[in-house]
């Protein structure tokens, strides 16, 4: 277990973490209370109203594409997260406000989901290429999957935390203590050591589309983007898959709700320290993960009663973290360090800037068909993302290359 954590001996990488993981959990936590007021507050059970929302929260991953890889290869990494950490808890400050005096309307959620999604666009690619700032370079494999470790214990504790909350004072302090919780990670900021100086790529004309020609450029990153693109459009809608199982079919309150998250987590959690513990994932990884995910989202849609679709989900969540946390890995320990922001840029926009057209389309298919035949949505995403490996590897051997390492 030593070998899974050897990033957190580094003084820099343990702060860090530390600040995170608090960070998120109060981040999951606001995303629980946000799905649950919208299907449950706001509206009559509308899965169509969370797929917007997701469409909102995440549609910037795509607008601001041209702008944020850039950001996070030519501006000062360590500020840009100040700044877009402390926009992100302003905004849960002042929708947490909203819904504590009673003021809060469905459009409202609208519009703040839409300025959450514009800070984090500039956010999540920035603090992915971040932690190559903190660790050497033989570690990052290993401090990309402790980062995603760190988010998914968030998504396992977070959710359990917000239902409970929900249940006993309301959703608007769930996002109150949100906006405390982006105080940790501020402060971890501040008092990181002096980081090395890294050589920023020249400002130079055309270089906005160079991210784009860098991954034409190579048939591995296509092949595990496309993959990834399939799965973030249609499979990773979790909070309308358990939200509308929970609440439809299940019958379930908040606090259900939120273990159901929670289970999935944990599934997560364990896919992460998988991947973390292995030098460097390779696309047959990618393959075995997108199988088990159409897989395990087929079993999920299947089950009779609550603890078995919750046993299920654990499966989906080792699945999905595998296929999404060897993906960023690999494009990361794969991706020369001048184009790393901008590629991390479009791997962020392919996994979350999908969920705009995936979102509602999945939200409404629950609405019209049930929650489990939106789920079988996400099962076949999962089989043709496998399919897409499948074909890569099968090209190649052809080809006669050496795929020991894809």
């Amino acid at each position: 277990m030593s070998g899974i954590f050897r990033s957190l001996q580094n003084p820099n990488y343990r702060i860090w973490a530390i600040g995170a993981l608090i960070s998120n959990i109060g981040s999951w936590m606001q995303r629980t209370a946000q799905d649950w007021i919208v299907l449950v507050g706001l509206t009559d059970h509308s899965a169509t109203a969370v797929g917007i929302v997701m469409g909102l929260q995440f549609g910037p991953q795509i607008l601001l594409l041209p702008l944020t890889g850039y950001a996070a290869d030519h501006f000062d990494r360590r500020k840009l997260l100040f700044c877009t950490q402390a926009s992100m808890g302003v905004l849960a400050l002042v929708l947490g406000l909203l819904v504590v005096t009673g003021y809060v309307q469905l459009w409202q959620v609208y519009v703040f989901a839409f300025l959450l999604g514009c800070a984090a666009a500039f956010d999540s690619p920035v603090r992915q290429t971040f932690v190559a700032e903190l660790v050497d370079e033989e570690l990052l494999p290993n401090a990309v999957g402790l980062n995603s470790t760190s988010f998914n214990a968030a998504r396992m504790i977070g959710p359990a935390i917000a239902g409970s909350l929900i249940a006993a004072v309301g959703t608007g302090w769930v996002f109150l203590i949100n906006a405390v919780s982006f105080v940790a990670v501020l402060i971890s900021l501040t008092v990181l050591r002096t980081l090395p100086l890294r050589e920023r790529p020249a400002r130079a004309r055309g270089s906005l589309l160079e991210g784009f020609r860098y991954v034409l450029g190579r048939d591995d990153l296509k092949a595990v983007l496309l993959m990834l693109s399939l799965i973030g459009t249609f499979g990773l809608n979790f909070p309308i898959f358990i939200s509308t199982m929970s609440v439809s079919v299940f019958h379930a309150g908040a606090g259900a709700y939120g273990l159901l998250t929670s289970m999935m987590a944990a599934g997560s959690v364990i896919g992460a320290l998988m991947v973390a513990a292995r030098p460097r994932p390779g696309i047959r990884v990618l393959l075995i993960g997108a199988l088990l995910f159409g897989v395990g989202c087929a079993a999920a849609a299947a089950m009779p009663n609550y603890v078995s679709f919750g046993i299920m989900l654990m499966m989906v969540g080792i699945a999905a973290q595998t296929v999404t946390t060897s993906t960023n890995s690999f494009v990361q320990t794969s991706t020369e360090h001048h184009m790393r922001g901008r590629v991390t840029a479009i791997l962020l926009a392919i996994a979350l800037g999908g969920t705009p057209v995936g979102a509602p389309i999945v939200g409404w298919i629950a609405d019209a068909f049930g929650p489990r035949w939106a789920l079988g949505v996400g099962a076949a995403s999962g089989v043709l993302a496998a399919l897409v490996a499948f074909i890569y590897l099968a090209t190649r051997h052809r080809a006669g290359a050496d795929i020991s390492t894809t």
